[in-house]
């Protein structure tokens, strides 16, 4: 999708009605099929993170978005692809300036260039006890991204076109901290396999744009 289109299309992205669940579960494995159950009380005792699904135009002016590969460490995010972001800080005034900073943190995308156009449904995550708001946000321009050594392997740039192939919906068997060796829905992009939480918001934005395209 040509960049112009996309932008064209937020006014219409600001005030839909977003898919939440129905678009969640086509990314769930079986495992958590029960996510939905989770009372009030554990939702607010999750720690808080804020991620930012960030669309910007590439040299020929296709729509693209970023996500990033962590580096490996002993945690439960270890090595898997995801979008920029983290954990709420207290210098943060509300999880909107907690994704928007830590996109500046982690691929060098200024702050001041970002608009945020989008509040999307959020995700829990049980094996790590965060519940992550997402947001779609853009820039107007390609950016010149820069990542942060020590927590970034690699910037993964994505054409919306192929978020949107079915195509590129796979199934996998990945090892989990819940599960071992379970067959989850997927996304293949770039050559990479993104699942679990990135995969379910991937799924509610793939939605959105397939409904107002």
């Amino acid at each position: 999708m040509n960049f112009d289109e996309f932008v064209n299309l937020i006014p219409k992205i600001e005030n839909i009605v977003l898919p939440a669940e129905s678009s969640h579960f086509k990314m769930v494995p079986p495992t958590r099929k029960s996510f939905a159950q989770y009372s009030e009380s554990q939702l607010k005792q999750a720690k808080k993170a804020g991620v930012l699904a960030l669309f910007y135009p590439n040299q020929t002016q296709e729509t693209q978005f970023a996500l990033i590969l962590r580096r490996t460490y002993k945690g439960v995010h270890s090595a898997q692809v995801s979008f920029p972001g983290g954990k709420i800080e207290p210098s943060d005034k509300d999880l909107e300036e907690t994704a928007i900073r830590e996109t500046f943190e982690e691929i060098g995308v200024p702050v001041d260039d970002v608009q945020v156009v989008k509040k999307l449904s959020q995700v829990f995550i049980p094996p790590s006890n965060f519940c992550v708001q997402p947001f779609i946000g853009i820039v107007q321009e390609q950016s010149v991204f820069k990542k942060q050594e020590s927590e970034v392997e690699k910037i993964i740039e994505v054409k919306l076109s192929d978020l949107i192939n079915d195509e590129n919906l796979i199934s996998k068997e990945v090892k989990t901290s819940y599960s071992i060796g379970i067959e989850v829905p997927a996304f293949k992009l770039n050559g990479f396999t993104v699942w679990g939480a990135t995969a379910m918001v991937l799924s509610e934005i793939k939605d959105i744009v397939n409904q107002l395209a």
